[in-house]
């Protein structure tokens, strides 16, 4: 399901928006038809993303789990980073980008947004 956790959206609203932010989308594709709706919905956005100052950095296809345990594997991966989290916020909410994300959306079983602060102390 392709939606967010109101609280948890509110509270990565609310801290401070001085800094980029990137977010990794684990993405896991419906069998008939998803990577290539995924490929469409990325041709839409990606100049949607450049009006917000948005940029991915990664896009890659997910291989097999090196890891033991109840894991299972993401089609896909991509690292977005947007210039402050209020981009992130004002792109979602765009016109044009929700036409995209509705083809983005039917391209999906599964996803995971996570977003990351770039580590100063690396």
């Amino acid at each position: 399901m392709v939606a967010f956790s109101p609280d948890v959206f509110a509270d990565f609203l609310a801290e401070e928006d001085d800094a980029p932010v990137v977010m990794l989308n684990l993405l896991r594709f419906v069998p008939d038809g998803g990577r290539e709706r995924h490929l469409e919905y990325l041709r839409m956005a990606e100049p949607i993303l450049a009006r917000f100052g948005a940029r991915i950095l990664f896009r890659g296809d997910g291989l097999d789990v090196l890891t033991t345990g109840d894991v299972e594997g993401w089609d896909a991966v991509l690292l977005v980073q947007y210039p402050r989290r209020t981009a992130f916020k004002a792109m979602v909410e765009d016109p044009e980008y929700q036409v995209a994300f509705q083809v983005g959306k039917s391209a999906l079983a599964d996803i995971v947004l996570q977003p990351l602060k770039i580590a100063k102390d690396l």
